[in-house]
């Protein structure tokens, strides 16, 4: 019997299941920036406000000015970004601020409300700018949507990347091989024990052998190939970009073929309840999004403290998180795995 129960094409927003509510990849060659972190390029044609469509490879979103998402709410889920380069600022409405990328991960609960900020500042002036991130959606169980807003910082120096020959797997969520991720938000579905939540980025080399270990059966279990070549999964070829559900309690033998080859592992244990989604927000019932939308537009989730829509941190500012509480948070030592 194949571990592949089903494969699909990837499009711009991939198709995931329970807990998971979708993953996109960002991925944008920007140019070289301006003094405002602005693009150095015309912005004519574009569809400003709603520029989805990658003229000369790279997106504006919803930014005007600078590439990115101003002020928008949540509510009821989590937000997992990976920036695997160039830098995402955040802003919110409980006063937080953060600039992170070039590898680490921010991991936010909306619970009962939050609005928030991301935008992608062009910083350097003399040369292009690529941005390339995941952002995922992972759903939160009904006795857990209306908790405190909160967000985690997983700096790059402290995620753990374990290494095999020509493999290398970064462990955003779960654990392998006995190196666990970063503990996530206190209350994501993932930082419960028997959920079996894993979020990894797998790289292959040309040539490259490796052996997706089994998990726990009764888990959703899908991996992503979005970049490279060909790679045999359990023996089938497979060619990017396709996605592609897995028996979970199967290991699966990847082989590449003859080009650097990507993946991404999305698992975990179904919530099991029901879905109703609304643009922003993420609850049960239909009651449930109308409230939201009521509660949002009287209270703003706490308001918004800055001043415009699509703030932008300070070009020297560096990786940093500033919390609601005050507390000011920056990249930890690095975990060292090694090779074998």
């Amino acid at each position: 019997m194949s571990a592949i129960l089903s494969t699909r094409p990837l499009g711009f927003v991939w198709h995931t299941e329970d807990p998971f509510l979708f993953c996109v990849h960002h991925d944008d060659a920007y140019p070289k920036g301006d003094e405002g972190f602005r693009p150095v390029a015309s912005l004519a044609g574009r569809d400003l406000g709603q520029d989805f469509a990658g003229i000369d490879g790279w997106r504006m979103y919803h930014g005007r000015e600078v590439p990115g998402f101003p002020q928008h709410p949540h509510r009821g889920f989590e937000t997992v970004t990976l920036a695997r380069s160039g830098y995402i600022d955040h802003s919110d409405s409980l006063g937080a601020t953060a600039r992170f990328g070039r590898g680490d991960a921010q991991w936010m609960t909306a619970g009962r409300g939050i609005s928030h900020s991301e935008m992608f500042p062009l910083l350097d002036r003399a040369a292009p700018n690529p941005m390339e991130l995941f952002q995922i959606w992972l759903n939160l169980p009904k006795a857990d949507k209306m908790v405190p807003p909160h967000f985690t910082m997983l700096w790059n120096e402290g995620i753990p990347r374990v290494h095999a020959k020509g493999v290398e797997i970064t462990v955003v969520a779960g654990a392998l091989e006995g190196h666990r991720a970063p503990s996530p938000p206190p209350h994501s579905w993932a930082s419960r024990p028997d959920t079996d939540v894993a979020i990894w980025a797998i790289k292959l080399d040309p040539g490259a052998r490796w052996t997706l270990p089994a998990a726990p059966a009764g888990v959703n279990r899908n991996l992503y190939l979005f970049l490279g070549g060909e790679v045999r999964v359990d023996g089938s070829a497979v060619a990017p970009p396709t996605g592609m559900k897995l028996r979970p309690d199967a290991a699966v033998l990847l082989e590449n073929g003859g080009q650097p080859a990507e993946l991404l592992l999305l698992q975990g244990r179904p919530i099991s309840e029901p879905v109703v989604q609304h643009g922003p927000f993420v609850m049960n019932t239909p009651t449930e999004i109308q409230e939201a939308f009521s509660e949002y537009r009287r209270t703003r989730f706490g308001g918004w403290p800055w001043g415009k829509d699509d703030p932008v941190h300070g070009r020297e500012a560096g990786r940093f998180a500033r919390h609601a509480d005050g507390r000011e948070d920056r990249p930890a030592p690095s975990v060292s795995v090694p090779k074998h």
